[in-house]
């Protein structure tokens, strides 16, 4: 579902239901935007953790006129462009500006870069990711996954964070035809796991899937993937480690951010288009330790695996 802003009826639904008892989540289906629109327009625009639709409409329209009247300096951009150059995230050199009272949000600097891009500048290929866009393929659309169940019906406690058990899951894929890596991710303490299938097939992704969490089956209550037609053994993933699996909508990487980014940070070590079969258990164990034993910033710079393996005992 596309980024949509709120109109002033919408906002009166919202007050609507808020006061007859719905979640955030529910609201959003019944007022047809995503769920983080919802959140988002609670979290800045509740006056004394109550919410009034006439001053979050007046609260929300100021701030689109002082954004339409406020303009980056040109020696703002200018510094922009050395530090991207630099190798800068859009997010690191955001940080670093506001603390000298420079402000520019991380949202304007991508920005910046698309239409860089479109002008035939480079900048977008500092960027880790080369300023990948995901786009709805046409030819690409595989049958639906067999009772898939979305992530609408995931239990609310999920979005928080705050329970061990939450996983989030993937595959990272080696030059044509060399197989598949599944990677699972732990929500609340980012702890990740790898492991080697011999291909992208869904009996070989759920086999791998169940290897991998089977030493820590007590702390699995959910798993989180993509669409994508490796989990179409879902229900014996589910029905093995006795847990509940689910969806994210199409084109939504982001629900299950936290595992994409943890992918980037595998590819430092198993490069894009390595032949996999080149790579040694002893490879992925390397590269896996690597990871979670690396300071998080989200952590409050604790490393995963410490993280994990304290709040475990703690359960």
């Amino acid at each position: 579902m596309r980024y949509q802003q709120l109109t002033e009826g919408r906002r009166y639904q919202i007050s609507i239901l808020l006061e007859e008892g719905f979640y955030a989540n529910e609201i959003a289906k019944k007022v047809k935007c995503h769920r983080s629109t919802v959140y988002r327009e609670l979290n800045r625009h509740k006056v004394k953790e109550a919410y009034c639709p006439d001053s979050a409409h007046l609260m929300a329209m100021g701030k689109r006129k002082a954004a339409q009247k406020y303009r980056i300096p040109q020696k703002r951009i200018r510094f922009i462009r050395i530090l991207l150059q630099a190798d800068w995230s859009p997010e690191q050199i955001s940080v670093v500006l506001t603390s000298v009272e420079q402000p520019v949000s991380h949202e304007w600097i991508y920005r910046y870069i698309a239409q860089d891009k479109r002008g035939g500048g480079k900048l977008y290929q500092h960027l880790r990711q080369g300023y990948k866009r995901y786009r709805r393929g046409r030819k690409d659309k595989g049958p639906a996954i067999l009772n898939a169940t979305p992530i609408d019906e995931r239990p609310e406690i999920v979005e928080g964070r705050t329970r061990l058990g939450d996983w989030e899951i993937d595959t990272v894929l080696g030059k044509q035809g060399t197989g598949a890596l599944v990677t699972v991710l732990e929500r609340k303490t980012r702890f990740y796991l790898v492991k080697k299938a011999a291909s992208k097939s869904a009996e070989d992704v759920a086999q791998a899937t169940i290897e991998l969490l089977a030493p820590y089956k007590n702390h699995v209550h959910t798993i989180t993937a993509d669409n994508g037609r490796e989990f179409a053994a879902h229900e014996l993933i589910s029905a093995t480690l006795k847990t509940g699996f689910y969806f994210a909508h199409p084109y939504c990487s982001w629900e299950r951010g936290a595992n994409e980014n943890a992918n980037g940070l595998l590819r430092q070590y198993i490069k894009k288009g390595t032949d996999l079969r080149e790579v040694s258990d002893t490879d992925v164990d390397f590269a896996m330790s690597r990871i979670n034993y690396r300071p998080r910033k989200c952590l409050s710079f604790k490393q995963p695996a410490v993280v994990f393996k304290e709040t475990t005992e703690a359960a």
